[in-house]
Order: structure tokens, then C-alpha cells, then sequence
């Protein structure tokens, strides 16, 4: 089983730089994408159903601004869109599709790094979606929460880790949540039971020639609960072709999607 996580950062600009030809050669089970920048009218029929896809989207109220989809071969025996939240809703933040005893989401967290408004709210969210986190756990299925968390937990993640400690994306407290996350809740960081090595990021400044310099921030992330973790065959980072300023994480399971 392949799932691949993509901050699009615009779907229609993505697929102007070929992301689609790319997501039909990948032939993923799952694609979970963030960003996507559009309304149900603004997207071709490429966009909502690629062969042999469905497609399942959260909009934004706001047009032009975040959103979130999956896409996945597999037909959903339940699918969910938001956490119930008006205010984190309405930016259209996160689905979730299941799949046999497969629960897996798209999820795109806020950034704080335009206001302090912003960071308010990002810490709120977070500080939010921990029961949620371990209400799942009490579900009888495996989870893969895939998207953009808009952090970065440790210095192997991040190539200016000194310079950013007070910056939004790697202050303390978001790191604390991060290690909560992969500790006290349980949850798994499947990029990094395969690969343990710095300098592995998903996201770069347009500025100062950051991608060609590899000055990077690992924010994209599949979190996965303790039964996959054995499962994880392999994870990569797709860098052969700019499609965003993120770039697609890919992870493959040892595990049937329509299992259960």
C-alpha cells in the first residue's frame, strides 16, 4: 500500500507543472493533498477524479486559501470532512476517508508565522486536538494522519535550527506538542523509523535560493499509529520535479488497504 502527502500549495498551479502525469505514474493507493487554493468550480474533471481515483475534497470558505483532499483508488466506507470545529472548518483543514479497518486523513494545520493572531490560533488548535488524537486510539483501526503540520519537530529537521528557536515552526512549545505527540500519545513518525538522517526536508523559502541550497524544514509528515509501524517498507521525499514549495512524502505498507 502507497500513500503519498503533498502540500500543493495551489492545486491548479501543481497540475500546470505536471503534478498529475506524476500522481498516475506514482499509482499511489492514497493521495492526500493540503493547500489546494480552489473551489469545487475551479477544478477540472482531471482535478476532482483522476483515472481511477476518487476524490474527496474540503473546501475553504475563503477562496484561494487552503483546503484539503484526498484522493485513493479504494472505495470509503466512511468519509468526514472537518473535526467539528467551526473555526478550523471553515478553512477547510481536514478530511478523512476510511478504508476496511483503515482510517487515514488529510490534515493542514495552521502556520503562525504571518501574525501573532495566527500563532494564537495554531496553539489553540493544537492544544485542541489532543483528546482527539487519543479518542482515535480507541478505535478499532489503524490510523495515517498525512499532511502538513507547519512543524518542525527536532534540529535534524530543520537546516537553520539556531536561527529559528523563535521563530513559528520550531518554538519550543510547538516542539513540545510534537513530542507529545510521538510520546505520551503513542503516535509514530513513519518518515523516521526508515530514515533517521538530517537534511531530509519537505519545504523551502522561495527565497535566497533555499531549494537549490537544500535550506529546508521537514514539516510534510504521515503520523501513523503503533500497529503500522512494523509495516513501513519504505519512505522517500519526491524531489525530481518542483510541482510546490513543498515537496511529496511517500511511505509504502506492508498492509491491505481493504483489510478487515
Amino acid at each position: 500500500m502507497k500513500v503519498v502527502t503533498f502540500n500543493a500549495n495551489g492545486i491548479r498551479s501543481a497540475a500546470r507543472k505536471g503534478f498529475y502525469d506524476w500522481m498516475l505514474e506514482v499509482d499511489a493507493d492514497f493521495v492526500c493533498i493540503q493547500e489546494l487554493k480552489a473551489q469545487h468550480e475551479q477544478l477540472t474533471t482531471e482535478m476532482l477524479a483522476p483515472c481511477g481515483y476518487f476524490g474527496y475534497f474540503h473546501y475553504a470558505q475563503k477562496k484561494g486559501y487552503s483546503g484539503t483532499a484526498i484522493y485513493t483508488k479504494h472505495s470509503p466506507s466512511n468519509i468526514e470532512y472537518g473535526l467539528g470545529w467551526e473555526d478550523f472548518d471553515s478553512e477547510g483543514r481536514c478530511v478523512r476517508v476510511d478504508v476496511g479497518s483503515l482510517a487515514v486523513f488529510s490534515i493542514y494545520l495552521p502556520s503562525g508565522s504571518s501574525s501573532d493572531l495566527r500563532q494564537q490560533f495554531k496553539e489553540v488548535i493544537l492544544e485542541r486536538l489532543k483528546p482527539t488524537l487519543l479518542n482515535f486510539q480507541n478505535e478499532s483501526k489503524d490510523f495515517i494522519i498525512s499532511g502538513d503540520v507547519n512543524i518542525a519537530h527536532r534540529p535534524a529537521d530543520i537546516r537553520n535550527w539556531k536561527g529559528n528557536r523563535k521563530n513559528s515552526g520550531f518554538l519550543p512549545q510547538e516542539r513540545e506538542w510534537m513530542d507529545w505527540l510521538f510520546g505520551t500519545a503513542g503516535y509514530v513518525d513513519a518518515f523516521r523509523v526508515l530514515d533517521t538522517r538530517p537534511g531530509q526536508y519537505t519545504w523551502w523559502s522561495n527565497r535566497g535560493n533555499a531549494y537549490e541550497k537544500n535550506v529546508g524544514w521537514r514539516l510534510d509528515y504521515q503520523i501513523i499509529t503503533q500497529g503500522l509501524k512494523e509495516k513501513i517498507q519504505s519512505v522517500s521525499i519526491y524531489k525530481d520535479i518542483k510541482f510546490s514549495d513543498h515537496a511529496p512524502m511517500i511511505a509504502t505498507y506492508d498492509f491491505p488497504p481493504v483489510s478487515g
